[in-house]
Protein backbone atom coordinates (compact mmCIF):
# COMPACT_ATOMS: atom_id res chain seq x y z
CA UNK A 1 0.00 0.00 0.00
CA UNK A 2 1.25 3.47 -0.94
CA UNK A 3 0.60 5.28 2.33
CA UNK A 4 0.92 8.74 0.80
CA UNK A 5 -1.76 7.91 -1.78
CA UNK A 6 -3.93 6.43 0.97
CA UNK A 7 -3.51 9.60 3.05
CA UNK A 8 -4.53 11.72 0.06
CA UNK A 9 -7.58 9.51 -0.39
CA UNK A 10 -8.82 9.80 3.18
CA UNK A 11 -8.19 13.56 3.18
CA UNK A 12 -10.35 13.85 0.07
CA UNK A 13 -13.08 11.68 1.64
CA UNK A 14 -13.01 13.74 4.85
CA UNK A 15 -13.21 17.07 2.99
CA UNK A 16 -15.87 16.05 0.47
CA UNK A 17 -17.93 13.81 2.75
CA UNK A 18 -18.18 10.80 0.48
CA UNK A 19 -16.11 8.31 -1.46
CA UNK A 20 -17.82 9.20 -4.75
CA UNK A 21 -17.02 12.91 -4.33
CA UNK A 22 -13.43 12.05 -3.38
CA UNK A 23 -13.12 9.91 -6.52
CA UNK A 24 -14.24 12.85 -8.66
CA UNK A 25 -11.74 15.16 -7.02
CA UNK A 26 -8.84 12.73 -7.34
CA UNK A 27 -10.00 11.39 -10.71
CA UNK A 28 -9.76 7.81 -9.44
CA UNK A 29 -12.37 5.01 -9.51
CA UNK A 30 -14.73 4.79 -6.55
CA UNK A 31 -13.53 1.22 -5.91
CA UNK A 32 -9.92 2.42 -5.67
CA UNK A 33 -10.78 5.10 -3.09
CA UNK A 34 -12.86 2.65 -1.07
CA UNK A 35 -10.08 0.07 -1.11
CA UNK A 36 -7.44 2.57 0.01
CA UNK A 37 -9.62 3.70 2.93
CA UNK A 38 -10.29 0.10 4.00
CA UNK A 39 -6.64 -0.91 3.69
CA UNK A 40 -5.50 2.06 5.77
CA UNK A 41 -8.10 1.32 8.48
CA UNK A 42 -6.97 -2.31 8.53
CA UNK A 43 -3.33 -1.28 8.83
CA UNK A 44 -4.09 1.14 11.67
CA UNK A 45 -6.56 -1.27 13.31
CA UNK A 46 -8.87 1.70 13.82
CA UNK A 47 -12.09 3.00 12.27
CA UNK A 48 -11.47 6.41 10.69
CA UNK A 49 -15.00 7.10 9.41
CA UNK A 50 -18.58 6.75 10.57
CA UNK A 51 -20.49 5.54 7.49
CA UNK A 52 -24.11 6.39 6.68
CA UNK A 53 -26.07 6.07 3.45
CA UNK A 54 -25.52 9.76 2.71
CA UNK A 55 -22.24 10.86 4.23
CA UNK A 56 -18.99 9.73 5.82
CA UNK A 57 -17.83 11.62 8.90
CA UNK A 58 -14.61 11.28 10.83
CA UNK A 59 -14.44 9.39 14.11
CA UNK A 60 -12.44 10.85 17.01
CA UNK A 61 -9.49 8.69 15.97
CA UNK A 62 -9.96 9.79 12.37
CA UNK A 63 -9.95 13.49 13.25
CA UNK A 64 -6.60 13.31 15.02
CA UNK A 65 -5.09 11.13 12.30
CA UNK A 66 -6.34 13.28 9.43
CA UNK A 67 -4.60 16.39 10.80
CA UNK A 68 -1.28 14.55 10.85
CA UNK A 69 -1.95 13.30 7.31
CA UNK A 70 -2.64 16.82 6.07
CA UNK A 71 0.65 18.08 7.49
CA UNK A 72 2.57 15.22 5.86
CA UNK A 73 0.90 15.62 2.45
CA UNK A 74 1.34 19.41 2.53
CA UNK A 75 5.02 19.02 3.33
CA UNK A 76 5.49 16.62 0.42
CA UNK A 77 3.56 18.91 -1.94
CA UNK A 78 5.56 21.93 -0.78
CA UNK A 79 8.80 20.04 -1.38
CA UNK A 80 7.67 19.15 -4.90
CA UNK A 81 6.66 22.73 -5.64
CA UNK A 82 9.96 24.02 -4.32
CA UNK A 83 11.84 21.54 -6.47
CA UNK A 84 9.81 22.49 -9.56
CA UNK A 85 10.44 26.18 -8.93
CA UNK A 86 6.81 27.05 -8.16
CA UNK A 87 7.84 29.04 -5.07
CA UNK A 88 10.76 30.73 -6.83
CA UNK A 89 9.29 31.59 -10.23
CA UNK A 90 5.77 32.25 -11.57
CA UNK A 91 5.22 28.90 -13.28
CA UNK A 92 2.85 25.96 -13.25
CA UNK A 93 -0.86 25.26 -13.81
CA UNK A 94 -3.77 27.25 -12.41
CA UNK A 95 -7.57 26.95 -12.46
CA UNK A 96 -9.84 30.00 -12.27
CA UNK A 97 -13.64 30.19 -12.27
CA UNK A 98 -16.00 33.13 -12.81
CA UNK A 99 -19.61 33.78 -13.86
CA UNK A 100 -20.14 33.22 -17.58
CA UNK A 101 -20.87 36.80 -18.64
CA UNK A 102 -18.28 38.44 -16.41
CA UNK A 103 -15.70 35.93 -17.52
CA UNK A 104 -16.25 36.58 -21.21
CA UNK A 105 -16.45 40.37 -21.06
CA UNK A 106 -13.97 41.24 -18.29
CA UNK A 107 -11.83 38.33 -17.11
CA UNK A 108 -10.90 36.69 -20.42
CA UNK A 109 -9.21 39.74 -22.01
CA UNK A 110 -7.05 40.28 -18.90
CA UNK A 111 -6.28 36.55 -18.74
CA UNK A 112 -4.94 36.54 -22.29
CA UNK A 113 -2.67 39.50 -21.45
CA UNK A 114 -1.55 37.77 -18.24
CA UNK A 115 -0.58 34.56 -20.03
CA UNK A 116 1.26 36.52 -22.70
CA UNK A 117 3.29 38.20 -19.95
CA UNK A 118 3.89 34.92 -18.06
CA UNK A 119 4.55 32.14 -20.60
CA UNK A 120 5.48 29.56 -17.91
CA UNK A 121 1.96 29.63 -16.43
CA UNK A 122 -0.90 27.67 -17.99
CA UNK A 123 -4.47 28.42 -16.96
CA UNK A 124 -7.75 26.50 -17.03
CA UNK A 125 -10.65 28.97 -17.11
CA UNK A 126 -14.06 27.63 -16.05
CA UNK A 127 -16.83 30.10 -16.91
CA UNK A 128 -20.22 29.12 -15.52
CA UNK A 129 -23.11 30.70 -13.63
CA UNK A 130 -23.23 27.62 -11.39
CA UNK A 131 -21.45 27.95 -8.05
CA UNK A 132 -18.35 25.80 -8.43
CA UNK A 133 -17.06 23.95 -5.37
CA UNK A 134 -13.53 25.34 -5.15
CA UNK A 135 -12.20 22.42 -3.14
CA UNK A 136 -13.77 19.62 -5.21
CA UNK A 137 -12.79 21.20 -8.53
CA UNK A 138 -9.24 22.10 -7.44
CA UNK A 139 -9.84 25.77 -8.22
CA UNK A 140 -7.10 28.26 -7.36
CA UNK A 141 -9.10 31.49 -7.76
CA UNK A 142 -12.82 32.25 -8.01
CA UNK A 143 -14.66 35.47 -8.79
CA UNK A 144 -18.10 35.69 -7.20
CA UNK A 145 -20.97 38.16 -7.47
CA UNK A 146 -23.18 38.68 -4.42
CA UNK A 147 -22.83 38.10 -0.67
CA UNK A 148 -20.45 35.32 0.32
CA UNK A 149 -21.30 32.53 2.77
CA UNK A 150 -19.07 31.90 5.77
CA UNK A 151 -16.03 29.87 4.77
CA UNK A 152 -12.28 29.53 5.25
CA UNK A 153 -11.60 31.16 1.87
CA UNK A 154 -9.64 34.40 1.64
CA UNK A 155 -11.78 37.04 -0.07
CA UNK A 156 -10.92 40.49 -1.38
CA UNK A 157 -13.70 42.82 -2.47
CA UNK A 158 -12.93 44.19 -5.92
CA UNK A 159 -16.01 46.31 -6.49
CA UNK A 160 -19.76 46.35 -6.92
CA UNK A 161 -22.28 45.70 -9.66
CA UNK A 162 -25.52 47.63 -10.11
CA UNK A 163 -28.84 46.22 -11.29
CA UNK A 164 -29.93 48.72 -13.93
CA UNK A 165 -32.78 49.41 -16.31
CA UNK A 166 -31.57 50.47 -19.74
CA UNK A 167 -32.80 51.22 -23.24
CA UNK A 168 -31.47 52.53 -26.52
CA UNK A 169 -31.50 56.29 -27.16
CA UNK A 170 -33.76 55.70 -30.19
CA UNK A 171 -36.31 53.81 -28.09
CA UNK A 172 -36.32 56.54 -25.43
CA UNK A 173 -36.67 59.24 -28.06
CA UNK A 174 -39.72 57.50 -29.53
CA UNK A 175 -41.41 56.32 -26.32
CA UNK A 176 -40.10 58.76 -23.72
CA UNK A 177 -37.99 58.17 -20.61
CA UNK A 178 -39.77 56.52 -17.67
CA UNK A 179 -39.53 58.83 -14.66
CA UNK A 180 -41.54 56.88 -12.10
CA UNK A 181 -42.01 53.17 -11.46
CA UNK A 182 -45.61 53.54 -12.59
CA UNK A 183 -44.38 54.59 -16.03
CA UNK A 184 -43.02 51.08 -16.64
CA UNK A 185 -46.51 49.77 -17.42
CA UNK A 186 -46.56 52.06 -20.48
CA UNK A 187 -43.35 50.61 -21.92
CA UNK A 188 -42.23 47.40 -23.56
CA UNK A 189 -40.03 45.54 -21.06
CA UNK A 190 -37.66 42.79 -22.18
CA UNK A 191 -37.84 40.08 -19.53
CA UNK A 192 -35.36 37.33 -18.73
CA UNK A 193 -36.70 33.97 -17.67
CA UNK A 194 -36.38 30.32 -18.62
CA UNK A 195 -40.10 29.62 -18.39
CA UNK A 196 -42.43 32.62 -18.54
CA UNK A 197 -42.31 36.39 -18.72
CA UNK A 198 -42.25 38.24 -15.41
CA UNK A 199 -45.17 40.53 -14.62
CA UNK A 200 -43.33 42.87 -12.24
CA UNK A 201 -39.84 44.19 -11.47
CA UNK A 202 -38.82 44.86 -7.89
CA UNK A 203 -37.20 48.16 -6.93
CA UNK A 204 -36.28 50.13 -3.82
CA UNK A 205 -38.49 53.12 -3.04
CA UNK A 206 -37.56 54.92 0.18
CA UNK A 207 -36.95 52.23 2.79
CA UNK A 208 -39.13 49.57 1.22
CA UNK A 209 -39.13 47.21 -1.72
CA UNK A 210 -41.78 47.88 -4.31
CA UNK A 211 -43.02 45.66 -7.13
CA UNK A 212 -43.64 47.67 -10.30
CA UNK A 213 -46.03 46.06 -12.83
CA UNK A 214 -44.59 45.68 -16.32
CA UNK A 215 -45.71 44.37 -19.69
CA UNK A 216 -43.47 42.21 -21.80
CA UNK A 217 -43.81 41.26 -25.43
CA UNK A 218 -40.31 39.72 -25.55
CA UNK A 219 -38.93 37.21 -23.05
CA UNK A 220 -35.42 35.82 -23.48
CA UNK A 221 -33.44 33.34 -21.41
CA UNK A 222 -30.12 35.23 -21.14
CA UNK A 223 -29.26 38.76 -20.11
CA UNK A 224 -26.86 39.01 -23.05
CA UNK A 225 -29.82 38.53 -25.39
CA UNK A 226 -31.79 41.14 -23.46
CA UNK A 227 -28.97 43.66 -23.90
CA UNK A 228 -28.80 43.02 -27.65
CA UNK A 229 -32.58 43.38 -27.95
CA UNK A 230 -32.48 46.65 -26.02
CA UNK A 231 -29.74 47.97 -28.32
CA UNK A 232 -32.01 47.14 -31.28
CA UNK A 233 -34.81 49.20 -29.73
CA UNK A 234 -37.07 46.37 -28.49
CA UNK A 235 -37.69 48.02 -25.13
CA UNK A 236 -36.34 48.36 -21.61
CA UNK A 237 -34.01 45.68 -20.23
CA UNK A 238 -33.02 45.10 -16.61
CA UNK A 239 -29.55 43.57 -16.24
CA UNK A 240 -26.36 43.65 -14.19
CA UNK A 241 -24.47 46.81 -15.09
CA UNK A 242 -21.32 45.07 -16.31
CA UNK A 243 -23.31 43.38 -19.06
CA UNK A 244 -24.32 46.68 -20.64
CA UNK A 245 -21.51 49.08 -19.69
CA UNK A 246 -19.70 48.49 -23.00
CA UNK A 247 -22.85 49.43 -24.92
CA UNK A 248 -23.34 52.44 -22.65
CA UNK A 249 -19.79 53.68 -23.35
CA UNK A 250 -20.57 53.39 -27.05
CA UNK A 251 -23.80 55.35 -26.44
CA UNK A 252 -25.94 52.47 -27.59
CA UNK A 253 -27.77 52.25 -24.24
CA UNK A 254 -28.83 54.70 -21.53
CA UNK A 255 -29.68 53.95 -17.89
CA UNK A 256 -33.08 55.04 -16.58
CA UNK A 257 -34.77 54.97 -13.16
CA UNK A 258 -31.38 54.85 -11.43
CA UNK A 259 -32.81 56.41 -8.26
CA UNK A 260 -34.84 53.23 -7.68
CA UNK A 261 -31.98 50.75 -8.04
CA UNK A 262 -31.45 48.15 -5.26
CA UNK A 263 -28.21 48.04 -3.28
CA UNK A 264 -25.32 47.12 -5.61
CA UNK A 265 -24.04 43.55 -5.41
CA UNK A 266 -20.50 43.02 -4.07
CA UNK A 267 -17.87 41.38 -6.27
CA UNK A 268 -15.08 39.36 -4.64
CA UNK A 269 -12.00 37.52 -5.76
CA UNK A 270 -11.35 34.59 -3.44
CA UNK A 271 -8.97 31.69 -3.04
CA UNK A 272 -8.15 28.94 -0.54
CA UNK A 273 -5.55 29.78 2.14
CA UNK A 274 -2.11 28.38 1.27
CA UNK A 275 1.08 28.90 3.23
CA UNK A 276 3.40 29.68 1.68
CA UNK A 277 1.51 31.09 -1.31
CA UNK A 278 2.85 29.87 -4.67
CA UNK A 279 4.36 32.68 -6.70
CA UNK A 280 2.08 31.86 -9.66
CA UNK A 281 -0.97 32.58 -7.46
CA UNK A 282 0.48 35.76 -6.00
CA UNK A 283 1.45 36.92 -9.49
CA UNK A 284 -2.05 36.26 -10.83
CA UNK A 285 -3.72 38.08 -7.93
CA UNK A 286 -1.37 41.06 -8.20
CA UNK A 287 -2.09 41.27 -11.92
CA UNK A 288 -5.84 40.69 -11.92
CA UNK A 289 -7.06 42.42 -8.74
CA UNK A 290 -6.25 46.05 -9.67
CA UNK A 291 -7.51 45.58 -13.23
CA UNK A 292 -10.86 44.20 -12.09
CA UNK A 293 -11.15 46.82 -9.35
CA UNK A 294 -10.84 49.51 -11.99
CA UNK A 295 -13.72 48.01 -13.93
CA UNK A 296 -16.04 47.36 -10.98
CA UNK A 297 -15.56 50.59 -9.04
CA UNK A 298 -18.85 52.50 -9.06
Amino acid sequence: MDRLEAMSAIIAVAETGSISAASRRLKLPVATISRKVSELEARLKAQLFQRTSRRMTLTDAGRSYIEACKRIVEQVEDAERELSGEYRLPKGEMAVTAPWGLGHTHLLPHTIEFLDAHPDISLRLKLTDAVVNITDENIDVAIRIGPLPESSMIATRIGSIRIVVCASPSYLKTHGRPKTLGDLAKHQCITIDDHAAATAWRFVSGNRTRAAPIRSQLCVNTSEAAVLAAIDGAGLARVMSYKMDGAMRERKLDIVLDEFEPTPLPVHILYPPRKPMPIKLRTFLNWMTPRLKEQFTL
